[in-house]
């Protein structure tokens, strides 16, 4: 089993420029945590994936939330006395305070300032701002324009609807030879930012749309959510089968030029947290490890005490690090094909060592067994230790992941062996008390 090897476009750039293009496509939608803006996105996606489209109603309760209404919009300016849109709607989605009121007015410059937002420190870019759960409306500007704005009234109008309809997410299911589950979210509720968070769809499209060929133990199940009550909305209704989940990764920022960062589940010592680590720490550009902390992205639903699943969060620059996050500079040329390939490989390679993982015993446990006579013997000095080590650690206790961080060996040259020796007779898998390989 190597899901890396069930499709070429998995092992070159290929697949980068695929992500970026559909990334490209799905740039200018307006998409907020409800709206058509959002099911046009995920209708986009049904092209490349079987998706599943869920619509929960405005009002649902879900633990100590409840489903807002859906928020709509058709256009958004401001104008000047001379009739010209100096703020439009229709050259860039960031313009509007997504889940702003309907607004009809004339306002004088001093009253229409209490409404704008920018970013002084940064005069050229234009922030990205929500009233989410406020009634209230507002337009996003760079702050060069706004000095420049003169005294006077101002055509103001948001033509949008914010009413009882429903909150709406897309799940993928790719079958596995188990119903053990590994979890893969991505908040898809940003309007056109690309980095936060289209690398993050394009990537999970991509990966459930290669797994969906590939051999696989695990199944895999990609949720494309409106971030926070998406996932609380998620996890209220499917309560009851969340045993099956056995690892999880939260997909957001993966398509800027920082190194890989993998930020550990709550339990910090999850096998996925493990096999992360392992996949970054022999990666020719090892990334970056960090504890888990409740601050962020959808990790901190799934890792709440209530539930505390075992999911970590895969981005390079963490959100906040750097200067175009959540501003206009987050747009298709902050990202490359280059990058969101790289992530599309780590990805893959974490799951093949969740999928690799495994017990074994020695059924040759008193001294070495002798390996030359088996044809067994390598040349290679790497291939001898991995054999060495697989079999003084095979008693049932430690698993290859364990075997491969305690030898300071790759994954896939421990798990080689183990197959060799097991094919050789000389290693068992473990079983589990109702039979079933651990």
């Amino acid at each position: 089993m190597n899901l890396n090897d069930q499709s070429g476009s998995a092992s070159g750039p290929e697949i980068g420029v695929e992500i970026h293009s559909l990334m490209t496509e799905l740039f200018p939608i307006c998409r907020s945590i409800t709206g058509d803006g959002f099911r046009k996105t995920l209708g986009i996606l049904g092209r490349h994936i079987p998706l599943t489209v869920h619509e929960v109603p405005s009002g649902t309760r879900v633990f100590d939330w409840t489903v807002p209404k859906e928020w709509n919009i058709r256009d958004a300016f401001i104008k000047d006395r001379k009739g010209k849109r100096i703020v439009d709607f229709q050259r860039s989605n960031l313009h509007v305070v997504s889940y702003s009121l309907p607004v009809r007015a004339i306002l004088p410059l001093a009253e229409l300032k209490r409404h704008l937002h920018t970013l002084p420190g940064q005069p050229d870019l234009v922030p990205y701002k929500t009233a989410y759960y406020s009634e209230d409306w507002g337009f996003c500007l760079s702050h060069r324009q706004l000095l420049g704005l003169e005294e006077g009234d101002y055509e103001v109008v948001i033509d949008s609807t914010l009413e009882d309809g429903s909150l709406t997410y897309g799940e993928s299911y790719v079958k596995g030879a188990t119903e053990d589950e590994i979890l893969v979210s991505i908040h898809a509720c940003h309007p056109s930012l690309a980095n936060d968070n289209l690398s993050g769809v394009g990537l999970a499209t991509m990966l459930a749309r290669h797994l969906g060929s590939a051999e696989r133990r695990f199944s895999y199940r990609f949720l494309f959510i409106p971030g926070t009550i998406g996932a609380i909305t998620w996890l209220c209704l499917n309560e009851g089968k969340l045993g099956k989940i056995k690892a999880g990764l939260v997909v957001a920022g993966a398509g800027d030029g920082g190194d890989v960062t993998y930020q550990r589940s709550r339990r910090g010592d999850a096998e996925i947290d493990w096999a992360a680590a392992h996949v970054l720490g022999h990666a020719a550009r090892p990334g970056r490890l960090l504890d888990f902390r409740p601050y962020g992205y959808d990790e901190r639903q799934y890792c709440s005490p209530g539930f505390d699943l075992p999911v970590g969060r895969f981005s390079r620059t963490p959100f906040g690090e750097y200067p175009e996050y959540h501003t206009s500079g987050d747009d298709m040329t902050f990202v490359s094909a280059g990058s969101l390939a790289d992530s599309f490989r780590k990805i893959l390679d974490i799951f093949e060592v969740l999928e690799g993982n495994r017990t074994y015993r020695n059924v040759n446990p008193k001294g070495e067994p002798q390996l030359g006579r088996r044809g067994l013997y390598a040349a290679e000095d790497e291939k001898n230790l991995a054999t060495l080590w697989v079999l003084n650690l095979s008693d049932g206790g430690h698993s290859l992941l364990d075997i491969a961080e305690r030898s300071a060996l790759p994954f896939e040259t421990v798990r080689e062996a183990a197959r060799i020796l097991e094919k050789a007779g000389l290693l068992v898998e473990r079983t589990g008390p109702d039979g079933v390989k651990t």
